[in-house]
Order: structure tokens, then C-alpha cells, then sequence
């Protein structure tokens, strides 16, 4: 017996880390019984008894918020109003068969499509839908809401103050704790490789180890890990710009203290110090952000210095082209003029890897200090629901979010409209069929929903079987027993921990044993019917099953790895056109821009985002999907991880554009400011960046088989040539003095190089996997 108990605890704590799922169970052990027996034996009043169950059962059991208590019992609450509010719209929708199957499309749509806003309001889905399934299917009137009320209002208050006292969960936000972590371990390499530390290499595998922890932690799970506060909105934020961090720093080399580009050293110096500040802050937000402020500021005078020192490291340029009959400059590609180029960019390469760091380090500063922030607002603050300056709206933000998924191709979306139309038919079968327990009708269709069809009939035999084991258990505990209901109140209670317990720690049809077992004993109690509430559940839930099935067949027959093909190929075609608005936004004189370059340029960037939002939900899904994973997880994080470079690259080129170029040239500057690119710079730079966003929109059209897999783009010397001669026609006076616009051509020109070198990188995954088309293109 020792040995068997030491195996059930060696199971229990591998798959139910930091018993999350076992405390949840007992808390509902202890409530669901006590308060049943309050309603059923003590007030008399079986209707007020059954649903002050199911609202333990609901709050308790089915739910879990994470975060610090005040955030948890504040999620709580809410939930508990909501769900109150849900049980009245539902008997009263229960009334009339019609208005019922319509109430539970309506509300089925609006609770699954609320949880694309953040992982709180996904993971309290199932509660909100119980608390409306449950009324809607029992038939009552208007004289039935008051004893419903209470008994759900019951449960919601007692379970209020058993998550508060019984074996309460310790407050853990294991992404910020990642992040942190990340942010120290990256500013750590960075003065490790400027001051040549005898520990480099392993300050390196540190920082790798911690990046790799945080995008796990990030990827890993079924929702975004993160909640609609505005600090949860901000950190979620650093996960990708952290890894772009260490993108920019594997990428560039360490600047000795002899080295002309003395600025950007301290770029980088200024960086790590944002980075650590920002670690400290981001670990005790109500500290002092004083630190971090003065880090950030002297980062952005790091910043401008890079760009204003960065025009006078260029080294002079011999000569102008002879002009051909069209007014442009002709330059034959010899040794010299090759030599020339690669000068000219070896000689900005330091500052454009500077440049690139310290935008993506500012932003995360940034976002450290808003989570600071909107962390140190007052409770009347938070109550009023005043934001931190510089973070959206809690409404806005919802907006923003559930906007991203109005789109025929939204994961969340189908599985929006699926499970409502299932839940809607549910109800439908039960009124029309004439079940003896509609509610099982559709709590059977909601257990075993998933994301495709397969899926959904592999979990529907579960179900059955599951139900199938626990009646006949519960038929052979019936059988002695008969219609004595003391020892049934001694079972009620390990049954209900049973049922919490076996989903995680055995299988999904040990789950729905015990929990059909745990029903057999709940309404053997309220009404002794012996083994027959059981027989009666088994035809109730092969319905739902069935109903189930039919829906997953109809709505979504590939699955979630089709899906997610195609939400790849919109992500890379979204940020590709965000790349090509971003360039062309900065191809405008400063001040003269017109207006609709900037609209454009800020619409393909909300475009992006969604699109990346719509991808992030996507893969999300297909972790979740039961069943063996054709492409390994790698590659697609790999592809994702493409976007998101796409993506970035496109905000620091819009974002190097924006400032005006007299800002960062202050006096004393040899270079000149910023002027207008010459019509022969203009169309040097878009071609450029034609081909790259080309490239990546065949590239998405790949994905989602609309055509081969594109050769990866050879660098093209003769556009770096062509640049360099624009620049050298158009972008130095006389004197051969640069301009800013000079600086931040090449800089342009850049990140266009990076984007063709990453290209190589994305390949590789789709045509060893076979994703999409899952061929290469003919040379």
C-alpha cells in the first residue's frame, strides 16, 4: 500500500505541477458538498440546491486565475457577477425551444470570441458557458430566477472565500520572472563582449538558456500568457522584442575602445545599462524608476549621437560618374568602384548594428516602464480605469484585440462560430428529442469540441466510454445502497476530487467516469432513482457526442495545421507591405510628407499586428490539437520567428524616418541635414525593397500551396554599388560632405540585407518538412 501510494504521488506531482489541479479539486471537494447540503437539507429547496452545485462545480473547479491574489479574487468576482447575470438570461431563454437555441448561439459566439482578448477571459469560458447552459436547458419561468440565483450566488460568494483560505496557490507569473531573467542574462553579454570578460563564452550560454526558457514559457501554452491589465499587455510585449535583441547582438561584434565608432560603444554600454535597469524595475515595479529613466535618456543621446557621428566615418568618395544622356550616372563595376562599396558599408556596419539595438532596447525600456507604471496606480485609479500614459485603454485594447480576429481565416474565429453552432444544435436535439436531462445533451457537446473533426470523434468515444464506466460503477455502489442517502453524502465529496484530479493525472475517460459517477451520487441524493440516472446520462451525452461530431465535420474538417498555414502566409504577407509602406514613408522630404504615406504606413502596421496576432492564435490551437505533429514545433517556431523579424525591421526603418534628421545633428556637426533623396537614391531604395517584399509575398503564397518555395535571393552587389553612386551624386556637397539622409540610406539599405540573409533560414524548414507547396522553385 506505501508503494502505491508513493506512485500515485510520484504521477500526481509530474503532471500537476505545483498541484494546481489538486488544490482545485479539494477546495470543490469541500464546497460543492457543504453547500449542496445548506440549499438541499437545511433550506429545502432543491432547485436553489442544484444549481448552488454546478455553481461550485463552476467556480471553482473548471476555473483557475493565476497572478497575485487581490488580481485573482478581482477576476473572481467578476466572473462571479457575469455568470450570475448568464443564469437569468438563461431561464428566462428557456421558455421557448427557439429562443433558447438562438440565446446560446448568441451568447456561445460572444463568450469563445471574448477569449481572444487574454487568457483570463479563455480560461473562465467554460464557467461563463456552464452558468448559461445549465438554466437554459431546464425549462423554468421568471418565478424560478430568485432560487437560482441564490444558489449560484451562494456558491459564488463561498467559493470567493475558499480561494482566498483553502490552500490558496502561490502568486507566480512565470513570463515576467522570464523576462526578467532575460533582461539581465542579455545585458550581461553585452559588457561581457565590450569588456572582453575571461567568462564570455559562458556568460553567452547563459543568455541563450534564458531567451530560449522565456519564448518557451511563451509558446508552450494553449492561451497568450498574459491578461487584459495593462501591465500583463506590457510585458507580453518584451517576449519579442527580447529575442530580436539577441538577434541584433549575435549579429554584431563587439567595438574595441581604439575604434573610430566610438559612439556606437556607447550605444551598446547604454543599452545594457537600459537592459539590467530595466530587469530591476520590471522585478519590483514599485520601486524607483529613476534609474531606468536616466539609462533610457542616456540612451536616446546615445541614440543621436550614433546617427550624427555616423555620417562623418564615411570614408570619401573619389571622383563623380560621367552622366549619361539621360542625366544619370553610369559607374562600371571594377575593382576600385567594388572596393569602394564595400568600404562605404563596412564603415556604417558598426553604427547600423548599434542603431538597430538601441531602438529595439529603447522599446523595451519602454514597456518596462509602463508595466512600472500601471502597477503603481492607486486603487481609485484602477477603479476608474485610468491607464498609464503611453498604454491603451482595458477597453480599447479589447477592441483592438477581438478586431484582429474579424477575418474569415481566424482560428478563434471558427472555433468561435463552431462551438457556438454546436452548443445551438445541442440545445435544439435536447427540445426536440424530449430528453429526460437536456443539460447532459449539451454539456456533452461542449466536453469533447476540439479542433477538428478527428479529434472531436476520438474524444467523443472517450466520453462514452467514460460515461459508461462510471454508471457501472455507480450501478454496483447503488445496488447495496438503494435508496439510503447517508453513505452517498460520504462519497459525494471523494468522488468530487476524483473527478478534478483523474482529467490531468490519468486520461480525459477517467475524468468523465468519475464526474458521471459524482452526478449518479448528486441526484441519487436529491431525488433516489437508483442506477437509472445513470442509464439516462449515457443516452443524454452520446447526443451531445454526436451533435459534436456533426459540427466538427461541417466546420472544420482539416484541423489546425492547414490553418495555420494559412495564417502564416497572411502574417509574412501583412509585414511585407508593412516593410514596403514603412520605406516609402521614409522616401518623403521631412515636413513634406504627405499625410497619406504616414496613414498608410500606420495602417499596414495595425494590419501586421493583427495578421501576427491572428498566427500567434493559430499555433496556439495546433499545440493544443490532439494527435501526432506532421511539422516539428521548431520549424514553425522558426516561421513565426520570421514575422516577427519582418515585422521589426519594418518598425525600426519607419521608426529611423520619423524623427526629423535636424534633431539628431546638433552644432558642431560636419554632416548637413536632412534633405530630399534624389529621384536616382528614391528608385534605388525601392527597387531594393521591391524585390525583398516580392520575395517574401511568394514566399506566403508558398505556405498556404499557392505556389513553390522561392530561391532564397542572392545579395546583390550591384544594387549596393548603384546606392553608394546615389549617394555619392545625391547625398554630399561639393566638399564631400554627408547629409543624414546619406546615413540612413545605407541604414535602409541594411536591414533590406538582413531581411535577404534571413531568407536562407526560412527555406530550409518548409522544404525538409513539406509545409505548404513543399517544393523549390526552378532556378
Amino acid at each position: 500500500m506505501p508503494a502505491l501510494l508513493q506512485r500515485l504521488r510520484q504521477r500526481l506531482t509530474a503532471r500537476d505541477h505545483g498541484l494546481l489541479v489538486l488544490r482545485r479539486a479539494g477546495r470543490t471537494a469541500i464546497v460543492m458538498p457543504g453547500t449542496f447540503a445548506l440549499c438541499d437539507q437545511v433550506i429545502g429547496n432543491p432547485e436553489m440546491a442544484l444549481f448552488a452545485a454546478f455553481g461550485s462545480f463552476a467556480m471553482l473547479m473548471l476555473v483557475g486565475f493565476g497572478g497575485p491574489m487581490r488580481q485573482r479574487m478581482q477576476a473572481q468576482a467578476s466572473l462571479a457577477v457575469v455568470s450570475s447575470l448568464f443564469v437569468c438570461l438563461g431561464t428566462l431563454a428557456s421558455q421557448a425551444a427557439w429562443l433558447a437555441c438562438l440565446a446560446m448561439a448568441v451568447l456561445g459566439f460572444g463568450v469563445l470570441l471574448a477569449g481572444a482578448v487574454s487568457s483570463v477571459l479563455a480560461g473562465a469560458s467554460t464557467s461563463l458557458l456552464l452558468s448559461f447552459i445549465l438554466p437554459v436547458s431546464l425549462p423554468g419561468t421568471a418565478s424560478d430566477v430568485p432560487d437560482r440565483l441564490a444558489g449560484w450566488g451562494l456558491a459564488a460568494v463561498v467559493g470567493l472565500f475558499a480561494i482566498r483560505l483553502l490552500w490558496p496557490e502561490p502568486a507566480a507569473d512565470p513570463l515576467r520572472g522570464k523576462a526578467v531573467a532575460a533582461c539581465r542574462a542579455l545585458a550581461a553579454r553585452l559588457r561581457s563582449e565590450d569588456e572582453a570578460s575571461p567568462d564570455h563564452e559562458q556568460v553567452v550560454r547563459d543568455a541563450h538558456r534564458a531567451l530560449d526558457e522565456l519564448q518557451r514559457q511563451f509558446l508552450t501554452t494553449p492561451y497568450r500568457p498574459t491578461g487584459l491589465s495593462a501591465s500583463d499587455r506590457a510585458v507580453v510585449r518584451l517576449v519579442d522584442e527580447l529575442n530580436w535583441a539577441r538577434r541584433v547582438i549575435v549579429h554584431s561584434l563587439p567595438i574595441p575602445d581604439d575604434s573610430p565608432n566610438l559612439a556606437a560603444r556607447r550605444a551598446r554600454i547604454a543599452a545594457a545599462n537600459v537592459l539590467g535597469h530595466g530587469a530591476d524595475l520590471l522585478a519590483a515595479p514599485r520601486t524607483s524608476p529613476d534609474a531606468l529613466h536616466a539609462a533610457s535618456a542616456e540612451l536616446r543621446a546615445a541614440l543621436f549621437a550614433l546617427e550624427r557621428d555616423a555620417a562623418d566615418v564615411l570614408p570619401p568618395l573619389s571622383g563623380r560618374a560621367p552622366e549619361n544622356g539621360t542625366g544619370a550616372s553610369t559607374v562600371s563595376a571594377d575593382e576600385p568602384a567594388d572596393r569602394q562599396v564595400t568600404e562605404v558599408i563596412d564603415a556604417l556596419e558598426p553604427g547600423f548594428r548599434a542603431h538597430e539595438l538601441a531602438f529595439v532596447v529603447g522599446a523595451i525600456g519602454d514597456n518596462v516602464d509602463a508595466a512600472a507604471r500601471a502597477e503603481r496606480r492607486t486603487w481609485v485609479q484602477r477603479l476608474l480605469g485610468r491607464q498609464a500614459t503611453g498604454l491603451p485603454g482595458t477597453l480599447s485594447a479589447a477592441q483592438e484585440r477581438v478586431s484582429a480576429h474579424v477575418d474569415p481565416h481566424s482560428v478563434w474565429l471558427h472555433n468561435s462560430v463552431r462551438g457556438a453552432v454546436g452548443l445551438a444544435l445541442a440545445v435544439l436535439v435536447a427540445n426536440l428529442t424530449d430528453v429526460q436531462h437536456a443539460f447532459w445533451v449539451v454539456v456533452g457537446a461542449l466536453s469533447v469540441l476540439r479542433s477538428n473533426a478527428l479529434s472531436t470523434g476520438q474524444n467523443a468515444l472517450r466520453a462514452v466510454l467514460g460515461t459508461l464506466a462510471g454508471f457501472a460503477i455507480g450501478a454496483l455502489l447503488l445496488l447495496p445502497i438503494g435508496s439510503d442517502t447517508t453513505p452517498l453524502w460520504f462519497l459525494l465529496p471523494v468522488t468530487i476530487l476524483v473527478a478534478g484530479v483523474a482529467p490531468a493525472v490519468i486520461s480525459f475517460a477517467a475524468g468523465q467516469a468519475a464526474f458521471t459517477l459524482e452526478l449518479v451520487i448528486l441526484f441519487n441524493i436529491l431525488q433516489p432513482t437508483g442506477w437509472r440516472v445513470g442509464l439516462v446520462r449515457i443516452e443524454d451525452v452520446a447526443i451531445g457526442c454526436g451533435v459534436s461530431l456533426v459540427v466538427g465535420l461541417l466546420f472544420w474538417p482539416r484541423g489546425a495545421g492547414a490553418a495555420l498555414n494559412t495564417a502564416l502566409s497572411q502574417a509574412y504577407t501583412a509585414s511585407s507591405r508593412y516593410l514596403a509602406a514603412a520605406v516609402e514613408f521614409g522616401l518623403r522630404r521631412p515636413g513634406s510628407r504627405p499625410a497619406s504615406t504616414a496613414v498608410e504606413a500606420k495602417r499596414q502596421a495595425v494590419r501586421a499586428a493583427s495578421a501576427a496576432r491572428r498566427m500567434d492564435d493559430a499555433f496556439r490551437q495546433y499545440l493544443t490539437e490532439r494527435g501526432a505533429k506532421t511539422t516539428p514545433l521548431a520549424e514553425f517556431a522558426m516561421l513565426i520567428g520570421g514575422v516577427i523579424g519582418l515585422r521589426l525591421a519594418a518598425d525600426t526603418v519607419l521608426d529611423l524616418w520619423e524623427r526629423d534628421g535636424d534633431q539628431a545633428f546638433g552644432e558642431g556637426s560636419t554632416a548637413r541635414p536632412a534633405q530630399l533623396p534624389h529621384a536616382q537614391l528614391r528608385h534605388t531604395l525601392l527597387r531594393r525593397t521591391w524585390q525583398v517584399t516580392d520575395w517574401y509575398d511568394d514566399f506566403a503564397r508558398s505556405l498556404d500551396g499557392g505556389r513553390p518555395v522561392p530561391r532564397s535571393l542572392d545579395q546583390d552587389a550591384d544594387a549596393d554599388r548603384a546606392l553608394v553612386r546615389a549617394l555619392r551624386e545625391d547625398l554630399r556637397d561639393k566638399h564631400g560632405i554627408a547629409s543624414a539622409t546619406a546615413v540612413r540610406a545605407i541604414w535602409t539599405g541594411d536591414h533590406l540585407s538582413a531581411l535577404r540573409r534571413n531568407q536562407q533560414t526560412l527555406v530550409q524548414p518548409v522544404l525538409a518538412t513539406g509545409l505548404g507547396h513543399g517544393e523549390r522553385a526552378p532556378d
